[in-house]
This record gives structure tokens, C-alpha cells and sequence, in this order.
């Protein structure tokens, strides 16, 4: 009688072992699950990204189309108070920490554009015989930009889609 009971003891725990045993096999991924959920993050990845960068680029785009407006208004605003344009972006930014707004800093742009650059484009004001002409052009051509634009006080924003600077003789944005 103690050997049977010794026997089924011993089978008991052996059942108890292989139960354990299956259950710990059942709740892994093998190997190959985990390599086909990799290759299918992938796979949407690879068709995901390149229309986030496009979007992107198109926003900066956008962004720099209306920095330039926001150009245009200040050397409109600029006229007016000095009866002459500015001829750098300086001019119509921020003055210096306690400084005063004047000629040399009015105060009609922000900071960061008046620095020269503003959202992927790196952005140019020149004094011309008529007034004054803004150019913006891409940091990285083709990555945070495709166009370059141009403007002057006419106030007109014209594009080019190639590295050259958009000029005066530029397609019109319309």
C-alpha cells in the first residue's frame, strides 16, 4: 500500500512537471513570430515615411511663403515709420535686450526670422534700385524644401522648383 501511494505521488509530480513544462512553451514567441512582426513593422515603415517627409517639407513650404508675407507687411510697416525700406532682416527684427526699437531694430519680425532662418529656409533681404527684394531658399534642397521663392514690394510671391533662387522673373505663387 505505501508503495502505491509512493508511485502515484511520483506520477503526480511528473504530470504537474510536464504541465509546467507545456505551459512555459505555450506563453514565449518563437524566433520566427518575432522576425515576421519585425518585417512587417518594416514594411509600413518603408511606406509610411516617405509621405511624412513630404508632408513635412510641404508644411515648410507653407511656413516660408508666409514668412515672406510677414516680410512684406514689415517693410511695409518699416516705410512708414522711416520713409525708407530696411535693408536687412535685423533691421526689422527685435532690438537687443534693453535696447531700444529704432531704425536699426523696429521690432517687426520675430527674432528667429530676422536671424535669417525660419522653419528649414534660409532667408535673404537686399536693398534694390526700386526698393527691396527677400529671397528664401531651402536649407537642404529636396529635403526641407523643393521650391525657392522670391518677393519685393510689389508684394508678389514668386517660385522656382529648381536649386536656382526664384527672381522677379520667376513663376508667380499663386
Amino acid at each position: 500500500m505505501i508503495l502505491g501511494v509512493q508511485e502515484r505521488g511520483l506520477t503526480r509530480l511528473q504530470a504537474a512537471r510536464r504541465e509546467r513544462h507545456s505551459r512555459a512553451r505555450q506563453a514565449g514567441f518563437s524566433l520566427i513570430e518575432l522576425l515576421i512582426v519585425i518585417a512587417i513593422i518594416l514594411i509600413i515603415l518603408s511606406i509610411a515615411l516617405p509621405q511624412m517627409s513630404k508632408s513635412r517639407m510641404h508644411a515648410q513650404e507653407m511656413a516660408a511663403i508666409e514668412e515672406m508675407g510677414t516680410i512684406n507687411k514689415a517693410e511695409i510697416q518699416y516705410y512708414s515709420q522711416f520713409n525708407q525700406y530696411a535693408t536687412t532682416l535685423a533691421q526689422l527684427g527685435p532690438a537687443a535686450t534693453g535696447g531700444a526699437e529704432g531704425p536699426q531694430a523696429s521690432g517687426l519680425i520675430p527674432g528667429s526670422l530676422a536671424s535669417g532662418a525660419a522653419g528649414g529656409y534660409n532667408f535673404t533681404l537686399a536693398q534694390t534700385a526700386q526698393g527691396y527684394s527677400v529671397t528664401a531658399v531651402p536649407k537642404a534642397f529636396g529635403s526641407t524644401g523643393r521650391r525657392t521663392f522670391y518677393t519685393d514690394q510689389t508684394g508678389i510671391i514668386r517660385q522656382n522648383w529648381t536649386q536656382e533662387p526664384a527672381s522677379e522673373k520667376s513663376d508667380e505663387l499663386k
